[in-house]
């Protein structure tokens, strides 16, 4: 039997024998078709619970629970542009159809982040203080405060690793035998993790410094704190398309004035706006550096990433910009710490 065959049903299968296709697959979702093998609807454990809350009993046939209106994607679409459709949809599986109609396959979101071995290393800063979180910073690191469970850096390594990415570098400062202790070498993960470590406090671009080793290829470094679904392997491609020295990830931010704004016309009243909104694209704390980045680094002192960037515009070429279209969160407050713990699920 082909793998595909595994998870076609039909219609008038019954919703407790759908439900064991689905506790056996891996896909977590079975495609309902005709005796033609054209789709009709797709089913998974959320339609059958919706259905059960509506009063469905699992005697009933499957087409009472199925998804009547899925999303599909023709036989030549990209892993790449699939993974971007179930995102923008929030879905995980996404069948894909031929010309007639007929079930060829079934993307999911995590076929897609399979791929070959990245050689980029990723350098994680994990140096700071978590002043905004205290007191919950004073006895663990913030990028060791756990969401859902997990600490928050684990969870951006373990998706990093899902990309391929493999070699990480921890940037330390603040209790840093505490990362030691939890990440070792990294062998837990799948992962080769090694470590810097500040005797003061250098900066997100001085830390660079301490590099045991000159990078031969760009490589990506990443505040510790952020939380995204960022796909890095499209980063490094956009970076390389641009032949830049430096890539920098912004983020729109958007925000409302809470009163009605004064137009003015040369000092006369020309109008009212009532609670405009705003938006400035904002740094998203995710950078890709050439090698050659490093030789903009002031030999002493603390220096941050926006500074080596102002540097590279002025001596070398302006840095190209990233805008991130992903889910990105800075967990920089208590109410940031919340919203991951309610969104974790996006992560994992």
């Amino acid at each position: 039997m082909k793998k595909i065959d595994e998870i076609l049903i039909p219609p008038t299968m019954q919703v407790l024998q759908a439900l064991d296709r689905l506790d056996r697959g891996a896909a977590q979702a079975v495609l309902v078709v005709d005796e033609g093998g054209h789709l009709l609807g797709v089913v998974t454990d959320g339609d059958v619970r919706r259905g059960l809350l509506r009063g469905v009993t699992l005697d009933r046939p499957v087409s009472d629970v199925m998804n009547t209106t899925p999303l599909t994607c023709a036989v030549n679409t990209s892993p790449e542009m699939a993974r971007v459709l179930m995102q923008e949809h929030t879905i995980h599986q996404l069948p894909v159809i031929d010309a007639a109609g007929r079930v060829t396959d079934l993307i999911t979101i995590d076929s897609t982040l399979k791929t070959i071995h990245q050689d980029t290393t990723v350098i994680l800063m994990a140096g700071g203080l978590g002043s905004r979180l205290r007191p919950l910073t004073d006895s663990t690191p913030k990028p060791l405060l756990p969401i859902g469970g997990r600490p928050l850096l684990e969870i951006t390594i373990s998706l990093l690793a899902r990309q391929g990415f493999e070699r990480f570098l921890i940037s330390l400062n603040y209790k840093a035998e505490m990362f030691r202790d939890f990440f070792a070498d990294g062998e837990r993960l799948g992962v080769q993790i090694d470590y810097i470590e500040e005797s003061e406090k250098l900066g997100t671009a001085g830390a660079l410094r301490l590099l045991p080793e000159r990078p031969s290829s760009p490589f990506i470094v990443m505040n510790g704190d952020v939380l995204t679904t960022l796909d890095a392997r499209r980063l490094i491609s956009f970076h390389r398309e641009q032949r830049a020295v430096a890539t920098m990830c912004v983020r729109e931010y958007e925000w409302r004035i809470p009163y009605g704004v004064v137009c003015i016309d040369n000092g006369r009243l020309a109008g009212f706006d009532e609670k405009p909104s705003r938006s400035e694209f904002v740094n998203a704390g995710i950078y890709v550096l050439a090698p050659e980045a490093l030789d903009y680094i002031p030999a002493s002192g603390a220096v941050d990433m926006p500074t080596l960037f102002q540097a590279i515009g002025q001596k070398v070429e302006s840095p190209s910009i990233y805008p991130l279209r992903e889910h990105w969160l800075d967990v920089g407050h208590l109410a940031d710490l919340q919203r991951a713990q309610d969104e974790v699920h996006l992560f994992v």
